[in-house]
This record gives C-alpha cells, sequence and structure tokens, in this order.
C-alpha cells in the first residue's frame, strides 16, 4: 500500500535490521501493515485530511514510550505516533486485532483509549474521510 499526506512529508525507509528486530525487541508482534509502512517509511509528519500527524522513527518508539510511561498508564498500548498536540496513536496489543487507538499523553490510562481504525491503511482512510 501507498501511504500519502495531505500535505508534509513522509521520511524514506527505516534501516531493514532496525525493522525487523523492533517486535522481538519489544516482545509483541506489530501489525504487517506498520512493518512494511516503516520499511517504506521511517515516520514523517504532516496532515491526513485536516488531522496533524507525526509518525516517530524507529529509533523513537521505545524511547518515547518509555519516556510517556505508557506501559505504567497504559499496559498494552504501544504508541507509534502523536497529533503534535495532546494525543498519542497506538496499537492496542492487548486486542488480537492489533486496533489502533488515540490517546491522550496528560492522564494517561486504558480507559480513555477510544479506537479509531483497524490498522494503519484504515487509519490514514478515516482521517482523511472525517474532515471532507
Amino acid at each position: 500500500m501507498e501511504y500519502h499526506l495531505t500535505e508534509g512529508q513522509l521520511n524514506g525507509p527505516a534501516e531493514i535490521s532496525a525493522v525487523d528486530g523492533l517486535s522481538t525487541h519489544l516482545g509483541v508482534e506489530l501489525p504487517q501493515s506498520y512493518i512494511e509502512f516503516l520499511k517504506t517509511h521511517d515516520g514523517g509528519e504532516g496532515l491526513i485530511g485536516d488531522s496533524y500527524i507525526i509518525f516517530w522513527k524507529v529509533e523513537e518508539l521505545v524511547a518515547f514510550n518509555r519516556e510517556y510511561e505508557v506501559e505504567t498508564y497504559a499496559p498494552g498500548i504501544f504508541l507509534f505516533a502523536s497529533n503534535g498536540g495532546g494525543e498519542g496513536y497506538g496499537f492496542d496489543t492487548l486486542d488480537a486485532a492489533m486496533s489502533v487507538v488515540r490517546i491522550p499523553f496528560i492522564g494517561m490510562n486504558r480507559q480513555y483509549a477510544i479506537s479509531v481504525a483497524s490498522d494503519l491503511p484504515d487509519l490514514f482512510a478515516r482521517l482523511a474521510d472525517q474532515n471532507e
């Protein structure tokens, strides 16, 4: 699948070795669509429709999840992006389907995670559609 921002830029590919080792390092198998995204785009930022999004680079993923203390406040969520404001986007690793959720950084708690898409391609489609 090709991913496009309405405005902004997605980065070039991540190092394959970093992408291939990510799921092992995390101890959870990330969705294949996200792994393929990283092999093509190591992060980037811009608009999808009217929604701003910052996709984190492979080398930032573990550090950002640790700094936001996600495992403490929202166990089972793995953040991979931010809206540039007060919310992050992540995968719900406790959901077998590994759906995409949006969760606030301030007052982070699993109970505030809102399912927004079934996978990464669906997130792009929903963000583009919600603002038309």
